[in-house]
């Protein structure tokens, strides 16, 4: 049986060990982290990452977390509305819900799913050679695969792409944290207001998950994040104030991104997955679900290990094909950073034309993310 060694336990990893397995490969996830802690916050499974969560066989249990219901889109931070969508609308044209859950919660669904013993928890991997060879603290392996799904910072990458720089500094940093939900009615949306973006979701166990954005210095930080988000948004429209009012604990992140990305995601026996491979803004929410899209494109691809010659073909065609797609993704969620960021005259403009397009139906709104939400996993 054919072996392959995960480095990571995120989304992308452990969606990739789950693939893999399902195909048949003998799979071991080393994780540096003594536990998969309740760590992060809200994230949106779309409906593409849905559908390539349904060939994992574990579709039905994150549906069952939560999906996004009634009217969602854009307002102003005076609450006027930008851009509006209805989720349902949303869910006929593309088939399937967006989902918003925890990332601990997807996580556990991913991790449960897999073989026992597949993740080794508190193991990191010291060292990764092209040719299959993984250090670890446990020992020496060589693995007829090597799936690098060790995050933003991939020291993976970093050694095998020495050429690809690393990650940047997008001009803007996060907010991130969840309360409880509040009496009455609560309208799911983000708000756009002078660079800055304030976004209310859902969660299906009663919590709502707000994040936030603003343009500042790299590395920044303030002594009371929630006094900082008062500040800088405490004059939006409600339940802003409110939720804010209600935050214990705050997570502030600068967003980071790789641009460019590697030029291709694969060397040696060794594949690049997820933000190891293709990081990038979280304007359209795409970032674990691309990682979901690579791990059950690349066990499509290797679905047959039968040696050197048919994987180094294997990596070769995931590489191809998974690329220019997440090239795409990301180019898009810049474009919408750029857009959410503008100010002044220019963001009156924006405003004037995306009430135009929504005059025009809702169709044309959903139209455009046809791109990235019509995508069907293989097979």
């Amino acid at each position: 049986m054919a072996e392959a060694v995960v480095i990571g336990a995120g989304i992308g990893g452990l969606a990739a060990a789950l693939a893999l397995q399902r195909r048949g490969w003998a799979v071991t996830v080393v994780e540096r982290a003594q536990a998969l802690e309740d760590v992060g916050a809200g994230l949106a499974v779309a409906p593409n990452a849905v559908r390539a969560l349904d060939s994992l066989g574990v579709g039905e249990p994150v549906r069952a977390l939560a999906a996004l219901q009634g009217t969602a889109g854009i307002q102003r931070p005076d609450g006027r509305w930008i851009s509006r969508t209805d989720a349902a609308a949303a869910e006929a044209r593309f088939g399937e819900p967006t989902v918003v859950v925890h990332r601990a919660a997807l996580v556990r669904v991913l991790a449960e799913a897999l073989q026992p013993g597949t993740l080794r928890l508190g193991v990191p991997a010291s060292e990764v050679s092209a040719d299959g060879v993984v250090v670890t603290s446990e020992g020496t392996t060589t693995a007829d695969l090597v799936v690098a799904a060790d995050g933003l910072r991939s020291g993976v990458r970093a050694k095998l792409f020495p050429e690809t720089a690393g990650p940047i500094y997008a001009g803007v940093t996060s907010w991130r944290f969840i309360v409880a939900r509040p009496p009455g009615e609560l309208v799911l949306s983000e708000t756009w207001g002078e660079g800055k973006v304030f976004g209310v979701v859902g969660l299906g166990d009663g919590r709502v998950y707000c994040y936030a954005t603003a343009p500042a210095p790299p590395q920044g930080s303030a002594a009371d994040e929630r006094a900082e988000l008062a500040r800088l948004f405490g004059g939006w429209h409600a339940p802003i104030p409110g939720l804010i009012a209600a935050a214990d604990s705050v997570i502030r992140t600068d967003i980071r991104c790789l641009d460019p990305a590697p030029p291709t995601f694969h060397k040696g026996r060794v594949a690049l997955l997820g933000d190891a491979a293709h990081a990038m803004t979280p304007n359209l929410g795409q970032g674990a679900c691309q990682a979901i899209e690579d791990a059950v494109v690349l066990a499509a691809h290797v679905r047959t290990p039968d040696g050197t010659s048919s994987l180094s073909r294997a990596l070769a065609a995931y590489s191809a094909e998974r690329v220019p797609r997440t090239a795409a993704v990301a180019a898009a969620s810049r474009r919408i950073g750029r857009m959410a960021g503008l100010s002044g005259a220019a963001a009156r403009l924006r405003n004037t034309g995306m009430l135009l397009a929504g005059k025009l139906g809702p169709n044309l709104v959903l139209r455009q993310m046809d791109p990235v939400l019509a995508w069907r996993p293989p097979g």
